[in-house]
């Protein structure tokens, strides 16, 4: 049975502009202390001045945070914040502070601010408490013992605050908890028809609407490329499931979020070898992270529509399995010759992009843990985007850096595609050698988004784990893309 995905970690709240007058503090009581890091002398005027001054001599000034034992007992965090910092730094150097104190079992924090630029101050308290939804969230463990739980009840926010979001920060929380739920569960535990209720059931919690197009309905459209990835499944339950979200009052074309959900790659034909195959069940991170976007913008009550497609198959091994050279036709009529079955994602995706299309959405933005040719091109710590939009080329830069998650774009021309010449069908999946993988395969998907659409495809595969965590991500999965997403729509939303 399918584990139930946990609500936020409940947590009280409190907010105060001025600097608490006693700072005799429980033992079970956590401390971050945001220090300005052009004026360290400012904690000479706390009610800890001696302790601080002793301690923090001990460490070099690269040191940060600096953690030591408060008068009572407890634990305290001393973090040095420059006077702008990127949102990147900020969740960072939260993740840092707060973990250690979430660790040993703090039932309350009190974060006191000595910063005087609210900006900075700001910044840093919504990462603090994006940094503590992202550690007391456990993902999924299946076993008969229930994990220990995390005890933290109450956060105090001390300074000057009145620019911080919290419900933004609660919002891509809990959206970044749901993708890394789901990306966690293990293959038996979230096949494509789990993945199908699970889906329903939140859209008929949340008020979405929702329509499943099986497999029955994708042969009655022509859906060829979607298909040929599934010709072996045991069990027919692939589709592509759309919701939508439509807030009252709202009017206009959506905005569409699109992500590959392939609950379990072999491979297929080319049948993924020694420990390639080991983890390919959470091949499905990009859908995971189109639905966590879609339930953030929803909490956050997004004034604008939007859809939400998620691509949900498995790529099987089997007689029936399609092979190399095979050609298939995708939704549009594009013919594809096969040319590698493992590149199953832009073959459900290149239908999905069609159908998503024939609605004329006022963008498109598709998540997918695609190649591994934007791992060799970035490593892991930022995602690759291409866009069929040249002028959106900075704002994506610009919006992953105000988010915290990180974009970096690729080249989109057209004389790429004459290495997709096929001799015998419209185009090659993809080439036979040779490096640039990411971008030959955005050249693909872009056959199938409509040129009046502004289209941007994000390759996750180099940003879905890193190992001991990310930004405020304290564990390898990462969830990445949540908060990019909600950041691009609200930018588009806003122009």
């Amino acid at each position: 049975m399918t584990p139930e995905f946990p609500q936020l970690h409940p947590l009280l709240i409190n907010t105060a502009e001025a600097t608490p007058a006693s700072w005799d503090f429980q033992p079970e009581t956590g401390v971050v202390l945001l220090v300005p890091e052009r004026d360290r002398k400012a904690i000479e005027q706390t009610p800890w001045a001696d302790i601080l001054t002793k301690t923090l001599a001990r460490y070099p000034e690269t040191q940060n945070p600096v953690f030591l034992s408060t008068p009572h007992g407890g634990r305290a965090a001393v973090v040095f914040v420059p006077e702008t910092i990127p949102t990147f730094k900020a969740l960072t150097l939260a993740r840092k502070a707060v973990g250690p104190l979430i660790a040993e079992r703090s039932a309350e924090l009190n974060i006191i601010s000595l910063m005087d630029a609210d900006a900075s101050a700001s910044a840093m308290a919504e990462s603090l408490l994006a940094a503590v939804y992202a550690d007391l969230f456990q993902l999924p463990l299946i076993s008969g013992k229930p994990p220990e739980p995390k005890v933290l009840e109450t956060i105090h926010f001390f300074g000057d605050f009145k620019n911080a979001d919290f419900e933004y920060a609660q919002a891509t929380a809990e959206g970044n908890n749901l993708a890394r739920w789901l990306t966690h569960l293990p293959g038996n535990y979230l096949t494509p028809g789990i993945y199908r209720g699970l889906g329903e059931s939140l859209a008929a919690k949340e008020g979405w609407e929702s329509h499943f197009y099986d497999r029955d309905e994708l042969e009655e459209l022509g859906a060829g490329a979607f298909l040929s990835v599934v010709e072996a499944s045991p069990v027919r339950d692939a589709g592509i499931l759309h919701l939508k979200y439509r807030p009252d009052g709202a009017n206009g074309k959506p905005l569409a979020l699109v992500g590959k959900g392939i609950c379990f790659d072999t491979g297929g034909s080319n049948l993924k070898v020694g420990g390639s195959m080991l983890g390919m069940h959470g091949d499905m991170q990009g859908s995971a992270v189109a639905l966590g976007a879609f339930l953030a913008l929803t909490r956050m009550e997004f004034d604008q529509p939007v859809d939400c497609w998620l691509a949900l198959a498995e790529n099987h091994i089997g007689s029936r399995a399609v092979k190399c050279n095979d050609v298939i036709a995708a939704l549009d009529g594009t013919t594809i010759e096969l040319i590698n079955t493992d590149a199953e994602g832009r073959m459900v995706l290149s239908d999905t992009l069609a159908l998503v299309s024939r609605g004329k959405p006022r963008a498109i933005i598709d998540y997918a843990t695609l190649t591994g040719g934007v791992v060799a091109a970035l490593g892991q710590r930022m995602a690759g985007a291409i866009t069929n939009r040249r002028d959106w080329v900075e704002p994506l830069i610009q919006a992953g850096e105000r988010c915290g998650e990180r974009i970096w774009p690729f080249p989109y021309e057209d004389d790429y595609d004459e290495d997709l010449k096929s001799t015998v069908a419209d185009t090659l999946q993809c080439r036979t050698t040779g490096a640039g993988d990411h971008i030959y395969a955005a050249r693909l998907l872009g056959r199938f988004v409509d040129k009046e659409i502004g289209w941007v495809h994000v390759d996750m595969a180099s940003s879905g784990t890193h190992k001991g965590g990310l930004a405020q991500i304290p564990t390898d999965l990462q969830g990445f893309g949540v908060r990019f997403g909600v950041e691009w729509l609200r930018k588009l939303a806003a122009a």
